[in-house]
């Protein structure tokens, strides 16, 4: 089964929580397509209020199976990448994954112990994606199954169908 995989860097903002219980707030701000320079937790802008850094990188997986989802995402209007954060004991926050399959990323946002969230993906990853459904999605037609004649809730176990052209009794 064909698969692409690459890197995208995530940038990450941190509020301070007012209130009674404190703390701060992690939440994915942006994707970038290429790794930069500066190492991940490097501070890009910073305030009294909010924290803006580079939060490291994380691999996207495309698999072949998955390209009617990719393209559901890309026909958007709005393409994303879900960015799942993971709380750590030092009370910062760790990149878990990231997907470009909205379904997935819905799936990841039940999770209680994650932060999940949608961010824009950069055009570089759209046209690769693009590329990907391009060469590896096919077309599967939906075959309806036929149900049985059986009530479901009869107390009973069917009856046998009678054989083409016979009789029933």
């Amino acid at each position: 089964m064909p698969q692409d995989h690459f890197q995208v860097a995530v940038v990450l903002e941190r509020r301070k929580l007012k209130g009674a219980w404190g703390g701060d707030q992690w939440l994915p701000r942006a994707a970038l397509p290429a790794e930069p320079a500066t190492p991940s937790d490097t501070p890009l802008a910073n305030d009294d209020e909010l924290e803006i850094c580079h939060g490291g990188c994380c691999e996207v997986a495309l698999h072949s199976a998955e390209t009617a989802h990719y393209r559901d995402n890309l026909a958007s209007g709005k393409p994303s990448l879900w960015v799942a954060l993971e709380a750590t004991p030092a009370g910062n926050c760790r990149i878990s994954s990231i997907t470009a399959d909205p379904y997935e990323g819905e799936a990841l946002a039940g999770a209680l112990d994650l932060i999940v969230e949608p961010v824009p993906m950069p055009p570089e990853i759209v046209a690769r994606i693009a590329a990907f459904v391009a060469a590896f999605h096919v077309d599967r037609a939906f075959i309806k199954r036929q149900r049985d004649d059986v009530h479901a809730n009869a107390a009973s176990p069917p009856r046998p169908r009678a054989a083409q052209g016979g009789e029933r009794r």
